[in-house]
């Protein structure tokens, strides 16, 4: 008996030895088998992993701030600079140390009025002249404000005259705000004063930026051969949970971590998504802040007649002070305003009206034309390969509305392309090789005369704290100082921030508010260097059409006849 088990075991072995040389010798084929049922498998493993995903979300500490530790060590020049920035979009909010108050007692756009203020002497209004508006804040009782912090803004504007331009706010932090317009046209001008936030909504906001980085998440599939899985990915991830994947970049130092696979390695990470918004940020009573219609971009009303007149220039030049601020202490000084629907910009630059696809054409020719940012300058790309028959895209097989994208025209020697930022990027899948950071891909260019280059990066960063976006603008124009310095001819185009439709669930992740704070940080960074600015901010908030991320045909029109202004600018002798 335990001879014939013997004599079985022996067949068994050298059947299984056979069995793994067979095996070792055929393992690119079985690694490339592509049979139905594998595939079918997959896919319904890939769907099982991503309904499944938001219950293995990572748990953030209250009161924790984004990880502190993150990212190269400032220099102390950085340091300072940061400080300055951070005190330069300080903002003045409720009294310290005050319980979150009642909706009663917050800002109410209903029971707000504005009162256009009179001229010295009560003289007549004259292009030239600054316009002041005066705005007192109640609450829902009807009561006074008596502190600051609002979220206003305001515009002047004339349907009648396709007219508009953007006021100045100042806030006087006693429930009293200032808005100061220079009155630009002969006619009518309309004042418009809208609270997009109550101050006691915007303090909820500054407490999500500081605590909650991770309200946006973002995740990451890993893949070898049929066996893959997803993981959770972000700036900051809490280390004492699971294992972490470091993806920190090498050059820039920007960080970026993922959860460790279970069965994985690190590097076989093949993309990068968004994985969503977390729910329930805030308490019911707060939730209460965030109302549209009631208090988030509605309209305050005049306590008497909302508009004025405007004559032609005095001949005179008598300046005109208005009964409240000095105009020698604050100077207006817009980029720019509407008339006849068309941007007209401020400051010695004449802009010109590229509506003909074949001005467009002799614009650009014999021009490359990089775009680098998120989905705002995407969708110049859109524009210029729509509007111009002659520039064929390229079909590099990219995701719809991720890119990369190219465009060519080869009869007149234009090349168009456009590449999203490194993470944070909120799109929906993006190939890991194709993850660039842009002071990186700048590095990479020659530059020169022929050479332009776009950038927009702002809308990815509201989930973060400002210093986050900070580092990433330093990266970016130590890049930039580099190209100009080697290619001093090359130019260089920044879109700042635009306004975009609000709701409650858009205002916790993507408010104008954030907006707003990141677009000073741009152009406090970036001023005094050879760079252009499309002023996307005033160019939204002085149209009359509605708020939107991807603005309205009609403004993305008149930013890139701006652009193209700069590429080709009109000839004094015209």
């Amino acid at each position: 008996m335990c001879r014939s088990l013997s004599k079985y075991a022996l067949v068994f072995l050298s059947l299984a030895l056979f069995g793994l040389i067979f095996l070792l010798c055929n393992i690119h084929t079985v690694e490339n088998w592509n049979c139905h049922t594998i595939s079918a498998l997959y896919q319904l493993q890939s769907r099982i992993q991503s309904s499944f995903l938001p219950v293995n979300l990572p748990t953030f500490y209250q009161n924790r701030t984004f990880c502190t530790h993150l990212g190269q060590k400032p220099s102390p020049e950085d340091e300072l600079e940061e400080r300055y920035l951070l005190d330069s979009i300080a903002w003045p909010g409720p009294p310290a140390h005050s319980a979150p108050p009642a909706l009663r007692l917050t800002s109410d756009p209903v029971h707000s009025l504005f009162a256009i203020l009179p001229t010295k002497g009560g003289r007549e209004w004259h292009v030239g002249d600054q316009l002041e508006v005066l705005v007192q804040m109640h609450d829902f009782q009807g009561r006074p404000k008596r502190y600051g912090g609002d979220f206003l803004l305001a515009r002047l504007h004339s349907p009648e005259l396709g007219a508009g331009v953007a006021g100045k706010v100042l806030d006087h932090r006693n429930g009293f705000y200032s808005a100061l317009f220079p009155l630009l046209w002969v006619g009518s001008a309309q004042v418009e004063i809208t609270l997009v936030h109550s101050s006691e909504a915007v303090s909820v906001l500054q407490r999500l930026r500081e605590e909650r980085p991770d309200r946006v998440f973002f995740k990451s599939m890993f893949r070898l051969g049929f066996l893959s899985e997803t993981t959770v990915c972000n700036m900051c991830l809490p280390p004492d949970q699971q294992p972490l994947c470091n993806y920190t970049d090498l050059y820039t130092g920007e960080p970026w971590y993922c959860y460790k696979p279970k069965m994985l390695s690190c590097d076989t990470r093949i993309n990068h998504a968004k994985g969503g918004y977390l729910k329930h940020l805030i308490t019911i009573k707060e939730a209460l802040l965030f109302q549209s219609g009631v208090n988030i971009k509605v309209g305050i009303h005049a306590s008497g007649p909302d508009r004025v007149t405007v004559l032609p220039p005095r001949k005179d030049k008598v300046e005109v002070e208005s009964s409240s601020t000095k105009s020698e202490a604050i100077k207006l000084a817009p980029s720019g305003y509407y008339y006849a629907d068309s941007w007209r910009p401020l400051g010695g630059i004449s802009m010109r009206q590229f509506n003909e696809s074949s001005a467009i054409t002799q614009c650009l020719k014999n021009k490359i034309i990089n775009l680098y940012g998120d989905s705002t300058v995407r969708q110049w790309f859109e524009y210029l390969i729509a509007f111009v028959p002659g520039l064929k895209e390229f079909n590099l097989h990219s995701p719809k509305n991720v890119g990369p994208f190219m465009a060519v025209d080869s009869a007149h020697n234009i090349l168009l392309k456009y590449r999203c930022h490194g993470p944070p990027i909120r799109f929906s899948t993006v190939m890991s090789s194709e993850l660039r950071y842009i002071s990186n891909e700048l590095d990479g260019l020659s530059g020169g005369p022929n050479n332009v280059v776009v950038l927009s990066i702002w809308a990815h960063f509201s989930t973060f704290p400002v210093e986050v976006y900070i580092r990433r603008l330093r990266h970016i124009r130590r890049a930039l100082v580099r190209l100009l310095d080697r290619a001093p001819g090359t130019l260089v185009v920044i879109r700042s921030a635009n306004l975009q439709a609000l709701d409650q669930e858009v205002s916790l992740y993507n408010s104008d508010w954030f907006s707003l704070q990141l677009d000073k940080v741009l152009r406090a960074m970036f001023k005094g260097m050879s760079v252009l600015l499309v002023d996307a901010w005033q160019m939204t908030s002085a149209h009359h059409l509605p708020h939107a991320l991807h603005p309205p045909p009609a403004i993305v029109k008149n930013m890139i006849d701006m652009v193209l202004s700069y590429v080709c600018p009109e000839k004094r002798g015209s």
